[in-house]
């Protein structure tokens, strides 16, 4: 089964990085989070990937073509320009890369993929967020639900530290950063049927709006709930604080790819 990355967006609120790079190159610990995110669908056996391009979309192929260097020990005769690998990681990766327009919305750039998923259930994701969430388990989800899309709900991450307080006014926990308990909402790690084509109009549709409201509307959209580890990584603190998660060797979203 395909797997869709969305990387083509500008990425404003990391504006001080993304000026330079994509928000997907963004890295955590060294690693790109759109690697990092691969991983997670790779972990599960899930290795076809289409990354939908857009803004800078030249950095993320020229990192992908330079990748198994960048990621292995080698020697090279400049003479002659044979290389020569000491050590060398490999994967089993097909990834395909589309420019999806530079300019498009998030549903545009999933419609400009419709003649290489053809009629194929496919996998979808945003190119900026991590999770421990069981790929398996959600994709039998979708499977056994009939429903012709899946997204994954998500408890959102508190930006301010989360306080409980009693009816004294007295702050009886405080949780630095946590999930918050309260409330669920779009995670990616989204399912679809290639129906969903059929609910894309333009370039300029944005999947979040008309294509899932009608979706909901239809009662054609259900949502696996993930109660566990996800964070986007929309702002500096949000690429600081998952920096601290890598850096304490204890990041959720870690698998043996990493």
């Amino acid at each position: 089964m395909k797997v869709v990355i969305l990387a083509g967006g500008y990425g404003t609120r990391l504006a001080e990085i993304t000026k330079v790079i994509p928000k997907p190159m963004v890295e955590i610990g060294g690693i790109p989070i759109l690697v990092h995110i691969m991983n997670i669908y790779s972990a599960y056996g899930f290795n076809d990937f289409i990354i939908a391009l857009g803004y800078k979309g030249d950095v993320i192929k020229e990192y992908f073509l330079h990748l198994k260097e960048l990621s292995s020990d080698f020697k090279i005769d400049l003479a002659s320009g044979k290389l020569e690998y000491i050590t060398e990681r490999k994967n089993n990766w097909k990834v395909t890369f589309v420019d999806t327009g530079e300019n498009s919305m998030t549903g545009g750039r999933i419609k400009r993929l419709e003649n290489i998923i053809r009629n194929e259930t496919f996998m979808m994701t945003y190119g900026d967020a991590v999770s421990n969430i069981d790929i398996n388990k959600l994709l039998l989800f979708h499977q056994n639900g009939n429903s012709l899309a899946t997204v994954t709900a998500v408890h959102p991450p508190a930006r301010f530290g989360e306080l409980t307080i009693n009816n004294e006014n007295i702050v009886v926990e405080f949780k630095e950063k946590p999930q918050t308990q309260s409330g669920w909402i779009n995670g990616g790690f989204f399912v679809f049927k290639p129906e969903i084509f059929d609910y894309i109009d333009s370039d300029s549709t944005v999947l979040e709006k008309e294509p899932l409201e009608k979706l909901s509307s239809e009662k054609k959209l259900k949502a696996y709930y993930h109660e566990k580890f996800w964070q986007s990584m929309d702002t500096i603190r949000d690429k600081n604080y998952l920096e601290e998660i890598w850096s304490s060797g204890k990041a959720p979203w870690k698998n043996n790819n990493d």
